[in-house]
């Protein structure tokens, strides 16, 4: 790629100002979680790129403790909703309920009104609830009755789901899916961070994360976040990337299209451009290169590609699928 180019004083402003408050939500952040430095990185590049974020992996990896630490750093409201078989949409949203004094209907807010929601469990939840989110997720607000509620800004659903358990699951709509900007896998610490997790996790007092940032700040980062430049070639790069998805013929990977029943959607195109920029500013750039695009893409899109019936029977994973791409699309 050419050269890159040079942020306007006021931008590179912003951007150092932005990763003094980054830093000091990471310093927080480390009194509570040991390690996982990437998950924790995924979470501030949803934040920047206002998007929600789907964490996976096995009970006991502190999914739901780094969620409430993130939102404890921020001084942001927050809501935890334990999704169950028995949920309602009533129960996330809120309801109508009727004033016989006045004759009228008054709105009970659900606990969706808050800043960072945690959506613990999601896929324990049937899809009468799951479609609750939808409109939430998109379009930040929600309708009780005949009127639409906006949502605080920022709003953010991080949800967390555990792949072994099927049992009592239900699998999340792709409609939904497609919304998380990020699908996270959450892994095992290793050897040393789980002896220090185990000397200050046993302790009287447990570590707990003060406030770093305010909700004004992160949307004041959000702003910054949508000015970092991407070049036309980067643009074209992630184009390359989602039609390489949907026609993988027209880019010398024929042999990937009986594997992929359906390639990524345009928003796919969106969320990986808007983590891109998320990512180059926790960076500290100004502008967008193309190992961004390769260190975020996994995430961005993992989610977003469904596997054939062959590929299921012959193990073929979405993941195995987009590496083949990254590695096989030209970078610029």
């Amino acid at each position: 790629m050419s050269s890159s180019p040079t942020a306007s004083g006021s931008v590179q402003e912003q951007i150092q100002k932005s990763n003094q408050l980054l830093s000091a939500i990471r310093q927080e952040i480390s009194k509570v979680i040991v390690g996982q430095e990437e998950l924790v990185q995924r979470l501030l590049c949803g934040l920047l790129a206002n998007g929600h974020l789907l964490l996976e992996g096995v009970p006991g990896l502190a999914k739901t403790l780094v969620v409430k630490t993130l939102a404890q750093t921020l001084q942001a409201s927050f809501q935890r909703i334990q999704f169950t078989p028995d949920l309602l949409p009533a129960d996330l949203i809120g309801t109508q309920i009727f004033n016989p004094k006045e004759g009228t209907f008054q709105v009970r807010r659900g606990p969706i009104f808050t800043h960072i929601l945690l959506g613990d469990e999601i896929n324990r939840a049937p899809a009468k609830v799951q479609s609750a989110l939808l409109e939430a997720m998109q379009e930040r607000q929600v309708t009780l009755g005949e009127k639409s509620h906006g949502l605080p800004n920022p709003f953010l659903v991080l949800a967390t789901q555990n792949p072994i358990e099927q049992e009592g699951t239900y699998p999340l709509p792709e409609a939904q899916v497609d919304r998380f900007l990020f699908k996270l896998k959450v892994n095992y610490p290793n050897f040393s961070e789980e002896r220090i997790i185990l000397e200050r996790m046993t302790q009287r007092e447990i570590p707990r994360a003060q406030p770093a940032v305010q909700p004004e700040e992160i949307l004041q980062m959000q702003t910054v976040a949508t000015q970092i430049y991407v070049d036309d070639k980067v643009k074209n790069y992630i184009l390359n990337l989602i039609f390489a998805t949907r026609q993988p013929e027209n880019f010398h990977l024929k042999d990937l299209k009986p594997w992929i029943a359906y390639g990524a959607s345009p928003r796919a195109t969106l969320h990986l451009t808007q983590a891109a920029k998320a990512y180059a500013l926790l960076s500290g750039r100004a502008y967008v290169t193309p190992e961004d695009i390769k260190s975020i893409g996994m995430d961005v899109l993992r989610h977003r590609i469904l596997t054939s019936y062959e590929a299921e029977a012959e193990n073929i994973t979405s993941e195995a699928i987009l590496q083949k791409l990254f590695d096989t699309i030209e970078v610029p």
